[in-house]
């Protein structure tokens, strides 16, 4: 079933790369890296897969945001899979440092609940989504430059 989808969504191309990326931004597990990987393998351009990632994945991150603002901590536990204790320690880290930290919304099992907690603490959603935007144009930048030098490396 991932395979499949995995392929339709290369089929898709840029637009294909987008609905990757803002699956990966939300609450559902996925991938976009592999798809970015795998376009840029086929020739796409990288600016343009980084500019469609990068916008697919903030604006799933903001739904993470945007959960968190409704403040209803069983849909957090139940659909974001996040846990109670998980989201009181973000939260005490969070603590005054303010939407900047949206900046590392980008890291892998954090991010989506630095979001959240964002979101929870009623953070600026447009400094909110300008540091998240920030954070995953730098992932997307150096997941790109790693494919294509890993792909030059091979090829020679």
């Amino acid at each position: 079933m991932i395979e499949q989808l995995m392929q339709i969504l290369q089929d898709w191309g840029y637009a294909g790369a987008f609905v990757a990326a803002l699956l990966a931004g939300s609450i559902v597990p996925f991938s976009s890296e592999i798809v970015l990987a795998a376009l840029l393998q086929a020739g796409l351009s990288p600016v343009w897969l980084i500019i469609w990632t990068t916008a697919g994945n903030t604006l799933g991150g903001m739904t993470c945001y945007w959960i968190g603002t409704l403040g209803k901590m069983e849909w957090i536990t139940k659909y974001l899979k996040v846990s109670e204790d998980k989201v009181d320690r973000m939260h005490r880290f969070l603590q005054g440092r303010g939407a900047s930290m949206a900046i590392f919304s980008c890291l892998p099992y954090i991010g989506e609940t630095i979001a959240i907690c964002l979101g929870l603490m009623r953070s600026n959603w447009a400094a909110t989504a300008v540091f998240m935007l920030i954070g995953k144009l730098l992932r997307y930048i150096i997941v790109a430059a790693i494919t294509i030098g890993a792909s030059k490396a091979i090829t020679g």
